[in-house]
């Protein structure tokens, strides 16, 4: 980043004296087309070297201004322009600009970090750098460089989450596999040695599960590798439910798939193979036995929504709205006997998000619940991308609905 601020103050400067020379000799041409002669080819090469600065400075996707001594604006960037000229949420931006300009002096650069609230949730990072053309201090001038930001951040939330999950969750098997393994130390009885063996590999396979889940929340906050493509729905939904049969068998639980599998969605398909996968897995373990979880898939407007129901003993109201979050938990006990790590609900949040979507729940405790998601039938436009970024940390409360 420092390398690019130099580069930018490099272009600027340049920027400055190329367009200094290029207006006078502008002038200059004009001069010449009224006396009809010929141009100098000259100030033709320094009237496109002005242009392809300008161009530079535009491509690199920050907003840039340069101001003189005085504080006067004498460039800016498309990208600063629309800043400057925005009268929504943006205009703080502008307004730290402004203020940044105005009280420059001497003691290098200044920077300033403006948090939008939205929409859309953006943070920017504002600096001001100086300007000096030529060694002439007099000429003192200012650049303002303006970087949205907001992609690191969600990229550092993303890792800081990724390392308190960690600790958070890893914790309690790790403890409890020393214990046991202290316990068995020196232990000769066989039945004690198997039971705590048992146990051991409980512990095991908890802790693999968790660590799996949390690396695929981690690849799915990130979104970095998402393909998108045109998908059958039920070859999708057909490849969830496949990988749970034997479960749902052991549990007596029969898996329905209802709706009309040739209606195509536009999604990653891996991403949503391991939303429904965590969607029905909730559903046959928070089944009872002898009872039937359904998968539908139907078109509801210009999406296609896939839901998945189950007969179980459904969500409590208060526990509604926090369904989605990490390691929360309705059952806390039910979760351990089922070797559930909390994490399931959280990645289908994030892949909803992914895809500019939400998740509904609705419940009624004694009456099962329904969890839906709405799949893309077309590629996402510039504005649903914009959602997915600003709501990849937040929690849909207000899809969470309680039957009546």
């Amino acid at each position: 980043m420092i390398i690019l601020i130099i580069l930018i103050i490099g272009l600027a400067v340049a920027l400055v004296a190329v367009g200094a020379l290029a207006v006078s000799q502008q002038r200059t041409m004009e001069r010449n087309k009224r006396a009809v002669t010929p141009p100098d080819p000259t100030l033709v090469s320094e009237a496109e070297e002005f242009r392809r600065l300008s161009a530079a400075l535009d491509s690199i996707g920050l907003g840039l201004l340069i101001a003189d001594s005085s504080g006067e604006l004498i460039y800016e960037t498309g990208t600063a322009e629309q800043l400057l000229r925005s009268t929504d949420s943006l205009a703080l931006v502008r307004q730290a600009a402004i203020e940044l300009i105005e009280g420059f002096g001497s003691g290098g650069a200044k920077k300033r970090e403006v948090d939008l609230f939205g929409p859309p949730k953006a943070t920017y990072l504002v600096r001001a750098l100086p300007l000096n053309v030529g060694g002439d201090t007099n000429g003192r001038g200012t650049v303002v460089v303006i970087e949205d930001i907001s992609e690191r951040r969600r990229t550092d939330q993303v890792r800081r989450d990724f390392v308190t999950n960690i600790s958070h969750e890893l914790k309690t098997p790790v403890g409890a596999l020393g214990l046991l393994a202290e316990t068995l130390e020196g232990e000769t009885d066989p039945a004690t040695v198997a039971r705590f063996t048992s146990r051991i590999s409980t512990e095991v396979h908890r802790l693999g599960h968790t660590i799996d889940d949390l690396l695929e929340l981690s690849r799915i906050e990130f979104g970095d590798d998402l393909k998108f493509a045109d998908h059958r729905i039920g070859a999708i939904v057909g490849g969830a439910t496949d990988r749970l049969r034997s479960a749902a068998a052991a549990n007596d639980i029969e898996l329905a798939i209802v709706g009309d599998p040739e209606l195509v969605v536009h999604v990653d398909d891996r991403q949503v193979t391991s939303a429904l996968s965590n969607l029905i897995d909730n559903a046959i373990k928070y089944s009872q036995p002898s009872s039937t979880v359904t998968v539908a898939m139907e078109r509801e407007g210009g999406r296609v929504v896939v839901s998945v129901a189950d007969e179980g003993d459904g969500i409590p109201t208060r526990d509604l709205d926090r369904v989605f979050e990490r390691f929360y938990r309705v059952d806390r006990a039910r979760s351990r006997g089922t070797g559930g790590t909390g994490l399931g609900l959280a990645i289908v949040r994030h892949v909803a998000n992914n895809h500019g979507t939400t998740v509904r729940v609705q419940s009624k405790e004694g009456h099962g619940s329904t969890f839906s998601i709405a799949l893309p039938t077309h590629p996402l436009s510039s504005a649903q991308l914009t959602h997915v970024a600003d709501t990849a940390n937040e929690v849909p409360q207000t899809n969470n609905e309680a039957t009546p």
